[in-house]
This record gives C-alpha cells, structure tokens and sequence, in this order.
C-alpha cells in the first residue's frame, strides 16, 4: 500500500461531507484540496445542472472520468469527488489503485436532511428528493465499499472528529 498512499480520495452520496471533510483534511495535512464537481465547474465554465440539462447525465459523467483519471494521477491530493463518480468502473479502479480512499457513509434521511434547501444538486430537482436518496444509497452503496480502503459513518462526529479519524486511519494504513 505504501505506493498508494500519497493521495486520499473521498467518495460518497451528496451530502455526506466530502467537500467540508476533504478541506479540513488538506489544509491539516498540507496538501493540496481539489473538489471534482468544482473542477469541472471551472473547466466548463459553467455549473453542474448547466452541464447535466445540456449534455444529460451521461455527458456529464464522460467530463467526470476525465477530471479523475487526471486529478488521481498527481501526487499529495486530497480529492473530494461527485456521488456518482463511482458509477463507472473505470473511475472506482482508478481511485481505488491511485490512492486511499474514505468511503464517507451517511444514512439517506441525514442526507436528505443536509441537502433539502440546496438546489444545485440535479438529480434531487426531480420528484421526492427523500425517495431519491434512498434509491441512490441502495444503488451506489455497494460500489462506494468496493472503492473504498475504509469506510466512515458521518452520522454525528463533528467535522473536527471526522478529519482526525481519517487522518489516524491513513496514518496507520501507511
């Protein structure tokens, strides 16, 4: 695992705190923080639901595999990634070979409680964004564990708690 363990990869449904978590632990580990929904935001110049109404989920999802194949290729990243980035094979491998990855796990109803009042995330504008969440978790679920080197309940540590239980656990897995 030593060859692997330069990068850390957060991966997991809306919501779940790979974005807060993944800031906090760069900034304490020293290196180098990149969220991929903003990277493709930038890269397109335009926001997520722009990208999914023009190109639909699928256009979406190529511009996703890009970004990670580049972004898991660097040295000394802390990667927050989409909720769907595990969707493709190709992107579980990619993650699951190029770095550590934390598996951020929250039930669906503390996710739809986290996410209810935001609406940039276009797969919840779309009927019951409840029942959405609980369809996604049963699905990506499984493939979050099969990426994952370990996997973190976000259920209630703060913030804080969370970054030091991931920072202990990469410390040991080195």
């Amino acid at each position: 695992m030593n060859e692997i363990v330069e990068n850390i990869f957060l991966v997991g449904l809306m919501g779940a705190g790979k974005t807060t978590v993944g800031r906090l632990l760069a900034k304490r580990l020293g290196r180098r923080f990149i969220d991929t929904d903003h990277e493709i935001e930038a890269r397109c110049g335009v926001k997520i639901p722009t990208i999914f109404e023009m190109e639909g989920e699928a256009g979406f999802r190529k511009r996703e595999s890009q970004v990670i194949d580049e972004l898991t290729q660097e040295k000394n990243l802390v990667l927050a990634t989409g909720g769907g980035a595990v969707l493709l094979p190709e992107n579980r491998t990619n993650l699951h070979n190029r770095g550590m990855v934390f598996y951020l796990r929250a039930n669906p109803h503390e996710l739809w409680l986290r996410t209810k009042n935001d609406k940039g995330r276009p797969l919840l504008n779309q009927g019951d964004a409840r029942t959405t969440l609980e369809k996604l978790y049963a699905e990506r679920d499984p493939l979050y564990l099969e990426a994952a080197h370990h996997t973190i309940d976000t259920g209630k540590p703060s913030v804080s708690q969370l970054v030091n239980t991931l920072m202990m656990q990469f410390e040991l897995s080195k």
